[in-house]
């Protein structure tokens, strides 16, 4: 499976463009599996910066709990309705197999065979003396398994069931034992014995096998063509050609049509719930009614994890669904460290108090002699540009500030026009539903036994948002009792005064204390705020730690 690169849920500019430019570093440096992914689609601004960048949008994946179709097995070993026990027995020994799937000519799952199925083929005798002579083959396969040369052949391609009988008893015996059968069923086998082959050949049997690598006469040959009789010569002795034959049955009878198959997008856990009890040795998988592969019960047992980095977040209430159960192998990000992450074995933890993940991902570049393409370095400058308000907002840093002014030189447009161009497109306000604006940039935290979240979108100017402050109160409330929070919070930022409002679903205990002017109920003017993650998380952290 490949490495994931993740920023967090309901990404931003930062998150998005930090997953794309990391991935490239590590695609060139020591994984060239890396891919750039996110839990939803970029913003408008986002969606500006890659055009700039001529960049495509990380590869939507919403959940990274592993599925049917990363543990199973695509190198399918099939067999198909016209095989014979010969060949799939042979196939399923070299490999080691119990059970493989069968499949039709145009390819669709027909049924699964087991090698309990396929042996009953050749020891089905038990104490039925007639059970234990039928086979149904047709000639042509009777001729490939025994690697033997047609002296005549009638049409060797019929599918048939035939009636084994061995010449090896005194010719008027053998006479009064193949009268017992049907003659147009009968494959008569002998060796050199022309006392045994005429009376078969003037019974009219299906074909006569001549073993030991002999040759019917010329007179008995003769015979033969008049009676339309199949002549088929065998290199092998008697006993052993009669257990080729019996090698040579078609398995199409005993194929099971009643089986178990999975979805290739099935989650494991569900999987393993499925075929727990099931007595069935393999189980196909199918996608779009295709089978790409199959799974055992062991596949099961350990099923590889889905590796993962994490960007601009660090915490599992904000990663990607299925997080929980993936092998994290690196965190890249510039926030504070939540209290939720675990892993089994060391990772590489990146954390340093910069304006922007991008800056962070830049410095590996530099620090790794490595120059970026003109788009990632548009790239990771969208994500600085979007994260410190182009270095004016005080989570920036002087690593911002010469990480972004290195950056200029790769790219291919002055950034200042760039950020300017940059701020004036997708006004959340004036683009979304109510809904998508509390949801745009969201992320969840647990503090002092408060779940809550906090929303933030930057505009150039409040003349929107007054505009759409009442149907926002409704969304936010909505969105905090859909998702069980205590509260949610939007901070809708002015890039131009450096200020900010803050809306409230409701106010925990506590909130009386904030020291900010309340222009009206749960509506906050907060001059001077405009990060979510210096200045506003710690606010509302210090209020309930207060109580």
């Amino acid at each position: 499976m490949p490495l994931f690169v993740f920023g967090h849920r309901n990404p931003d500019t930062d998150a998005i463009c930090a997953a794309i430019a990391y991935a490239d570093f590590l695609r060139r440096t020591t994984r060239p599996d890396a891919i750039a992914a996110s839990c939803g689609p970029p913003n408008q601004r986002t969606e500006y910066a890659l055009k700039i960048a001529k960049l495509s949008a990380p590869r939507i994946v919403m959940d990274v709990h592993p599925l049917v179709e990363d543990v199973c097995q695509t190198d399918v070993t099939l067999a198909h309705r016209d095989e014979v026990f010969y060949d799939v027995y042979r196939r399923m020994d070299e490999r080691g197999l119990r059970s493989i799937p069968v499949v039709e000519p145009d390819g669709k799952l027909s049924g699964i065979v087991s090698l309990l199925d396929i042996l009953e083929l050749v020891l089905n005798s038990g104490v039925d003396p007639l059970k234990a002579r039928q086979v149904r083959t047709n000639l042509s396969k009777i001729a490939s398994v025994l690697g033997g040369t047609f002296q005549h052949a009638v049409n060797p391609n019929v599918d048939e069931d035939l009636i084994v009988s061995v010449g090896a008893m005194s010719a008027g015996g053998f006479t009064d034992h193949i009268k017992q059968f049907p003659a147009e069923k009968l494959l008569v086998v002998s060796g050199d014995r022309p006392t045994v082959q005429l009376p078969a050949l003037e019974l009219g049997v299906r074909a006569l096998i001549v073993t030991g690598g002999y040759q019917l006469s010329d007179g008995l040959m003769q015979l033969a063509r008049a009676r339309g009789i199949t002549v088929l010569g065998s290199p092998f002795d008697t006993a052993t050609t009669t257990m080729r034959i019996k090698a040579a049955q078609l398995i199409g009878d005993v194929v099971e049509e009643d089986f178990t198959w999975l979805p290739a997008r099935m989650p494991v856990t569900e999987a393993r719930d499925k075929i727990f009890r099931s007595p069935q040795a393999v189980f196909p998988v199918l996608e779009d009614g295709q089978l790409v592969g199959v799974l055992s019960k062991s596949d099961l047992v350990n099923p590889p994890k889905t590796e993962l980095v994490l960007v601009d977040h660090n915490e599992l209430g904000q990663a990607v669904a299925g997080a929980d159960e993936a092998r994290i192998v690196e965190v890249l990000d510039h926030h504070r460290l939540g209290g939720s992450l675990k892993s089994t074995e060391p990772i590489r933890l990146t954390m340093e108090p910069v304006g922007s993940t991008c800056t962070l991902v830049a410095k590996m570049y530099r620090q790794a002699g490595m120059d970026p393409e003109p788009g990632i370095a548009v790239c990771m400058a969208s994500g600085m540009i979007s994260d410190t308000l182009y270095l004016r907002s005080p989570t920036t840093t002087p690593t911002d500030r010469d990480m972004l002014e290195w950056l200029q030189q790769f790219c291919p447009m002055p950034l200042e026009s760039f950020a300017e161009n940059f701020f004036q497109v997708g006004s959340a306000l004036r683009t979304c539903s109510p809904g998508q604006v509390v949801r745009e940039d969201c992320k969840h935290f647990e503090e002092s036994g408060h779940a809550f979240s906090i929303s933030q979108i930057e505009e150039i100017g409040f003349d929107l948002f007054w505009e759409r402050k009442d149907e926002l109160f409704g969304a936010l409330e909505s969105m905090a009792q859909e998702q069980k929070l205590d509260f949610s919070a939007l901070l809708v930022t002015d890039i131009v005064s450096n200020g900010s409002l803050l809306m409230m679903s409701s106010e925990p205990q506590g909130w009386e204390d904030i020291n900010y002017p309340e222009l009206e109920d749960r509506l906050y003017q907060l001059d001077g705020v405009v990060s979510r993650k210096k200045q506003l998380l710690p606010l509302i952290s210090s209020l309930m730690e207060s109580i």
